[in-house]
């Protein structure tokens, strides 16, 4: 498969809810990525990453976790209670991306601090 680089959109929150109700598999794709890098609100973006980590197709959950990385990075905020059973879900769980789940928990662990997923078996 040929990756191709694309610029992430900056959506409003309009462009984000008629994504979230009909948007194509490779919008939903990058549209975690995208909020977590741009939106200003850190808990309607977590709110969409949660709600993105639901999704049947692995690579959007996996992008979900992503875009949790980034807001974690941005804002520096993030409800563990909540994130927390998510990311060891999707590290459990969706093994096609694995590495990149636990390169945004890393992430994740840095940038507040937390200790997911840390302990060797």
């Amino acid at each position: 498969m040929e990756r191709i680089y694309k610029a992430l959109e900056e959506y409003s929150e309009d462009e984000i809810q008629e994504l979230l109700r009909g948007g194509q598999t490779e919008e939903l794709i990058r549209l975690p990525l995208s909020i977590g890098l741009y939106h200003p609100n850190w808990k309607f973006a977590q709110n969409v990453c949660i709600r993105l980590a639901q999704h049947d197709d692995p690579r959007i959950r996996a992008n979900s976790v992503f875009g949790l990385a980034h807001i974690a990075r941005t804002k520096r905020k993030l409800e563990k209670h909540i994130v927390k059973p998510i990311l060891l879900n999707e590290l459990r769980n969706n093994l096609e991306y694995q590495g990149i789940i636990i390169d945004a928990i890393s992430d994740i662990n840095l940038f507040m601090k937390w200790t997911i997923a840390t302990k060797k078996h």
